[in-house]
């Protein structure tokens, strides 16, 4: 089984529940995009950049490439 990490503070919405939870992301902020190595990100961004979402940014390389805290579920 996969250990997932999250960054804290971060809300996780897996691509495959986007388009039915898209009221939850806020439209007037910057949002910081990521998955685990980045594709999945590229894809979450094209949904909402068709929803009008214009604050994105996607972290390269995905959770594998970042260097801050992470959190790991219990």
């Amino acid at each position: 089984m996969k250990v997932l990490s999250f960054i804290p503070g971060a809300k996780n919405i897996p691509l495959s529940q986007l388009s039915r939870r898209i009221d939850e992301i806020p439209k007037d902020r910057d949002l910081l995009l990521y998955c685990r190595s980045g594709m999945r990100s590229k894809s979450a961004a094209r949904i909402l950049r068709k929803r009008g979402f214009v604050r994105l940014i996607l972290l390269q390389g995905g959770i594998n490439a970042w260097s801050g805290q992470l959190i790991r579920p219990k």
